[in-house]
């Protein structure tokens, strides 16, 4: 047989493929999967730029996150063609993204109306305050009935309300009906099925429900929460499933592949980690920290700090599942700050070898709070905080410091959680960029008591939503069933440490914790007389 022949015969053997966009917080990939095998095949990655225009701000460029989504797909598929696989066979593609940050644009112009505002910015601090102020009882979780949320900066209808208040463009564009609001789940699908011709403006119920403004028992957007907010209806994307077809790709070597897979990240985590029976839970280690539990189908509200969120919903006519969620905003993000402006490494390996090479904090702890605290605190006004420092202390135990502060973080949360359901997770199934660490994995599992589990293959988010597109009705190239799924190959790390250790170093992480509490408020501060 000649070569151009295997070439073929080769090509013709793997069946059906499925794409996935991830777009991330710090950068954008796209990833191609075997249907039948859930193998990887190949992939491209690009980072994206985040400016931070103000103490507090974060940003980014929609138009950089489309140019990126575009870049990726035209690499794979040039390094697919490499590789001898026909493209054509990507029958479906999935969305997988960074949840919360807020975009508007025009859609007569299809141009943005001002750079994304990324879920972790806190410009809205302010706007937080006075909607607490204005609840009976000044009660943050005053809308957690409807949300599963607190009134937090973190979410889009806070970043929506500033963007209305503060941005003359997007206030005309709204009173003229050209403004679009969405996640950006929703930017890239209505960009990527033809934008101002004709694209589709939707979300999915896992990205809605992070907005504020849907109501997660209804799985539909309240009348009620957008008065709240004063958010117009009709700037709101239609809420779809997560895996049906919403539209065809309109440009580039996918042209007239449907895109029928749309999860937020965390989500498409605990898609891609099989998560599909109540009480299975994954922890996401990327920018920030992410640890969700499968709640099945009826939403479970925390009295400890937790939000519940929609987990999935594979389907139209298929019941919605609900998750816990633990959120903690910075993890790898302290990496980034470590490397970016401290310069006490130049490369995010570099860390794990600087922190081995003392094997310890000494004593020193570090509460990244640079966006305040998410879970399972809710505390806008905290503030980063590196303690315990003595004349010993040098970069390599501020580096193991930063490690630690990713797994007492994620300790906080899995407490929490063993709180609210009374049922404690035996061990914790991980996932994303981070768990390439081997040392922050160690820790972890020394941090937590419990064994820690790591697929072979880490890109379980984008697995997730290449599951979801190939699942959708009309692709049908992915099978759901249990008894369908591809045994997944994994790592085990083992506690190490004893627990008395584990819980004294604790001890004083909460200890840390406190000091880190009320420190920047927007509250005039009254001198000791009383007297402002």
């Amino acid at each position: 047989m000649n070569s151009t022949m295997a070439a073929s015969s080769n090509r013709i053997m793997l069946g059906p493929l499925v794409g996935a966009i991830d777009q991330g917080t710090s950068s954008t990939r796209f990833l191609v999967f075997n249907a039948k095998t859930a193998e990887l095949l190949s992939h491209h990655q690009v980072e994206i730029n985040q400016s931070f225009p103000k103490e507090g701000w974060v940003e980014q460029d929609p138009k950089e996150i489309l140019q990126s989504v575009y870049e990726c797909m035209d690499r794979t598929c040039e390094k697919l063609t490499q590789l001898n696989i026909d493209i054509s066979n990507i029958k479906a593609i999935g969305v997988t993204n960074q949840r919360e940050t807020t975009l508007v644009w025009d859609k007569e112009t299809g141009e943005p109306l001002y750079n994304a505002i990324v879920w972790l910015d806190l410009r809205t601090q302010s706007t937080v305050e006075r909607l607490i102020n204005k609840t009976p009882g000044r009660n943050k979780n005053h809308l957690k009935h409807k949300t599963g949320l607190p009134i937090s900066t973190y979410f889009s209808a806070v970043k929506l309300r500033w963007l209305m208040d503060n941005v003359e463009e997007i206030h005309k564009a709204v009173l003229s009906h050209r403004a679009m609001f969405g996640t950006v789940d929703s930017w890239l699908i209505w960009s990527l099925t033809g934008g101002k011709k004709g694209g589709v403006h939707c979300t999915d119920v896992t990205n809605a429900s992070r907005t504020m403004l849907f109501n997660i028992l209804t799985l539909d957007w309240d009348p009620e929460l957008c008065s709240y907010f004063d958010i117009p209806m009709e700037i709101l994307p239609k809420v779809r499933s997560s895996s049906e077809i919403y539209g065809l790709m309109k440009s580039g070597p996918l042209t007239g592949v449907p895109i029928s897979g749309c999860l937020g990240d965390q989500s498409a985590a605990l898609v891609g980690q099989m998560c599909f029976k109540d009480g299975q839970a994954k922890n996401t280690y990327g920018t920030g920290c992410f640890l969700l539990k499968n709640v099945g189908t009826k939403p479970v509200m925390s009295d400890h700090g937790l939000l519940t969120t929609v987990a999935y919903q594979l389907g139209r006519d298929k019941p919605a599942c609900y998750a816990l969620e633990g959120s903690v905003a910075i993890a790898g993000a302290v990496v980034r700050w470590l490397k970016d402006n401290l310069g006490i490494i130049q490369t995010s390996t570099e860390l794990e070898k600087l922190a081995a090479d003392v094997g310890t904090s000494y004593g020193c702890y570090f509460v990244p709070a640079f966006s305040g605290l998410y879970a399972p605190y809710w505390e806008p006004s905290a503030r980063g905080i590196i303690c315990g420092l003595t004349q010993f202390t040098n970069r390599s135990h501020l580096a193991f410091a930063a490690l630690e502060a990713v797994c007492f973080q994620t300790r906080e949360i899995l407490d929490a959680m063993n709180q609210d359901s009374g049922i404690h997770l035996s061990q914790l199934q991980v996932d994303g960029g981070m768990t390439s660490n081997r040392l922050l994995m160690q820790l972890q599992a020394d941090i937590l008591c419990i064994p820690v589990v790591k697929p072979s293959m880490p890109e379980t988010t984008a697995l997730g939503a290449a599951m979801a597109a190939g699942a959708a009705e009309g692709v049908s190239v992915w099978s759901l069933n249990p008894e369908d799924l591809t045994e997944v190959t994994s790592e085990k790390f083992e506690p190490q440490i004893n627990p008395e250790e584990s819980e004294l170093r604790y001890a004083r992480w909460k200890k840390a914790v406190q000091r880190a509490m009320n420190w920047e408020t927007t509250e005039p501060v009254k001198n000791g007389d009383g007297q402002k």
